[in-house]
C-alpha cells in the first residue's frame, strides 16, 4: 500500500475517495526510562530510550492506518499527517495519531 504525505501519488491519479482512515496508539511512559532519559538530558545528548518508543508508536499507528485503508478497498493514503502528544497526569502518556485520505488509483 502506498502511504504519502503529498495530496496525489505521481503518474496515478486517483478514481476515488473512500474516506478518512486513522490509526492511534498511547504508550506509557516506564519509571525508568523516565529516570534515564533525566540523566542523558542533564548530562547532554539523545536519549535512546524515548526515540525508540516513539519509532515504535509511529510504525505502530502507520500498520493500524494501513488496516484502516485496506478494510476500505485502498490502493493508497494521501495527506497523511502525524502528531505526537503527551497526555495524562503529568505528561505520563505518550499518543502518536496519524490520519489521511483513504483512496483508489488509477
Amino acid at each position: 500500500m502506498i502511504v504519502a504525505t503529498t495530496h496525489r501519488i505521481e503518474g496515478r491519479p486517483v478514481t476515488a475517495y473512500l474516506g478518512i482512515v486513522s490509526g492511534e496508539v498511547i504508550i506509557g511512559a516506564n519509571i525508568f526510562k523516565d529516570l534515564f532519559a533525566g540523566i542523558r538530558d542533564i548530562v547532554g545528548g539523545r536519549s535512546g530510550a524515548y526515540e525508540k518508543a516513539l519509532d515504535d508508536a509511529r510504525k505502530e499507528a502507520l500498520l493500524e492506518l494501513q488496516a484502516d485503508a485496506r478494510d476500505l478497498g485502498a490502493d493508497a493514503i494521501i495527506g497523511v499527517d502525524i502528531d505526537y502528544e503527551v497526555i495524562g497526569q503529568q505528561g505520563s502518556m505518550l499518543m502518536v495519531a496519524v490520519s489521511g485520505t483513504a483512496v483508489k488509483l488509477g
